[in-house]
Order: C-alpha cells, then structure tokens, then sequence
C-alpha cells in the first residue's frame, strides 16, 4: 500500500470510528511500521488540516465537531480507483464518437498526472484500454453540446429534426428531459410542446440546435419511466404485450446472461433451451435482435408477433431465391 492509500484509508478509518483508534489497530489495517503510522497522522493533522485529537497512547480520533466537515482535499484516490476511473474515460471517449474527448480532457491529464506521482512517473499504457464502437451513427459535435447544455441547463430547445422512419424534417420545440446513451448511440428525452406529448429523438438526426431562454418544464421521473422506459429498448412506450421467446440450447449460454429488459423473466426448460418473456411496445426493435439470432430463436407468443417474424424471414427467403 503506497502513502496515497495510506491516508486514504486512515482517514476513513478515523471518519467512521466513533472512538479513539490505536496505533497498533492502524498498523494492523494500514500494513505498516508504527514510525510510518506516525508520519502518515503528522501529515493528515499538519499537512491536510485534519481535525485530529488525542496521542498514541490513549488513541486518536477526528474531533467531533469538525470530523463531519472534513474531506481530504482535491481528487484523492488510490491508484486502483485511478485505474478504474482512467478506463472509464477512455470508454466514454472513444465510443462517444469523439464528441465527450475535448470534455473529458482535462479530467484525463489530471488523472494521468496523479497516476504519473503514484508510480514514480511511469505512463498509464492507454492503448491497453480497447474500445470498439458498434454501428455507432455520427454526431455533430456542437449539436451534441446543445443538447447537453439544454438538459443539464434545463431550458428549452429548438431544433430541425429529420425522422429515419419517414425522412420527413420537422422543426421541433422541446422541453429536455434527460440524454440516454443506448447502443452506442444518444437519444434525447423530451416533452414535445406542439404535439403536447414526451418524445425520443435520436441526437444524430438533430440539426440546427439552438438554446432558448425560457425554461423546461420538468415531467416527473416516473411518468417518464412509465412512458419511455416500459416498453423494449428505446422504441418504447406503454407496453402492449409480453414476448415469449424460445432460444436453443446452445444460444441459452448467452441469452441467459443478457439483459433485455428491466422487468423480463427469463427460464431454462427441461431439454436446456431458454423461455424470454420481455414486455413490448413497438415490435420492430424486439423483431431485430430475435432475428439476429436466425434459426437459434423462436416467437412462441404472441401469435401476433410469431406472423411478423414469418413475415419478415419470408420476405428475406425471397432474396435468395432463383
């Protein structure tokens, strides 16, 4: 344990300790001397300013009436939270399509440096962190910046937005309610004032962004929920039935480890299949990720969806024909 994690766990140690804790307990949880345990309480109490009271015969303790308000200054983390943080920017970064890495910039410099002072200056090997984005769609940095500043600024948004379904451009008016990153790819959650209803928009169909100055109205979390967040995947609504679907033996190894839906339910049946029963609003995503598993996936129920299925892989079938 280096002397970063050291004070790090000394002063959770004294935070959460009601009494005073001995120098024999902190050598035994902090692994080291007592002449290191010495140093590392000199420089919490003189060098960081923490509120320590008492010696190292009766214990030491952070006085009652400054511990609560005490925190150790600046990013203070141990190099294995370093690590963990470092990775989870360079994952935003890369598979946010470049529109988050001048943002995160200087978190990731002041990330490194503190890593640079915890390994005596070796470089954090970065490539050692491999993003590899999946269809992700291309976003226009600034519209991205709007849209965010609109959310987080909780104003109001104007923008042209152009459907993939219809290709049909429409100038929208909003109040943003929360950016969802889905499948690589970020959708905008708002309230639509002219069609006086919530709506997903996908950012990369955004164009021509611009921040109003009056504010968002705010739409509670749970109708939100109720209303984007029942169905499947980001093509949801209020759900309007319950998918059954059967997988092989064989594609149950990963299907069962999947999360498709927050309420699904998911069982192995007694020749080693797997039974997926998913809630569903529109069918078209649901459809897409069932074929995606071809002759490995059945739709048992609804009936309804079973035709859509049948339809879809006949009219694939059809492709390949003569």
């Amino acid at each position: 344990m280096d002397r970063y994690e050291r004070i790090l766990s000394l002063h959770r140690i004294l935070s959460s300790s009601r009494y005073p804790v001995t120098v024999a307990r902190l050598q035994d949880e902090l692994g080291c001397s007592r002449a290191t345990v010495y140093r590392d309480v000199a420089f919490l109490r003189d060098g960081l300013m923490a509120p320590i009271v008492g010696d190292g015969e009766s214990g030491i303790r952070y006085d009652t009436e400054d511990s609560g308000r005490f925190e150790l200054p600046g990013l203070w983390l141990s190099s294995e939270e370093l690590h963990a943080l470092l990775a989870a920017q360079q994952l935003l970064s890369r598979s946010g399509g470049g529109v988050l890495s001048s943002a995160l910039a200087p978190l990731q410099s002041r990330i490194e440096k503190l890593l640079s002072e915890h390994s005596s200056g070796d470089a954090w090997p970065v490539e050692r962190v491999r993003v590899i984005p999946h269809r992700t769609r291309r976003l226009d940095e600034h519209v991205f910046r709007s849209v965010c500043s609109a959310v987080l600024g909780r104003k109001r948004l104007a923008f042209d937005y152009r459907a993939r379904s219809t290709d049909e451009k429409t100038r929208r008016t909003v109040s943003p309610q929360r950016i969802t990153h889905y499948r690589d790819n970020w959708y905008l959650d708002a309230w639509d004032h002219e069609r006086e209803g919530l709506r997903s928009f996908s950012v990369d169909r955004i164009a021509q962004a611009r921040g109003l100055d009056e504010a968002a109205i705010d739409v509670d979390e749970s109708e939100l929920d109720r209303h984007l967040g029942g169905g499947y995947g980001i093509f949801s609504g209020t759900p309007k039935g319950v998918a059954t679907i059967v997988f092989s033996a064989k594609a149950a190894r990963w299907v069962a480890d999947e999360h498709w839906h927050s309420q699904q339910q998911g069982r192995y049946l007694a020749d080693g299949r797997y039974e997926l029963k998913v809630p569903y609003s529109a069918p078209r995503e649901l459809l897409m990720d069932v074929l995606h598993y071809g002759s490995d996936a059945e739709i048992t129920a609804p009936q309804s969806l079973r035709e859509q299925a049948r339809t879809l892989l006949s009219l694939a079938l059809s492709k390949y024909e003569g």
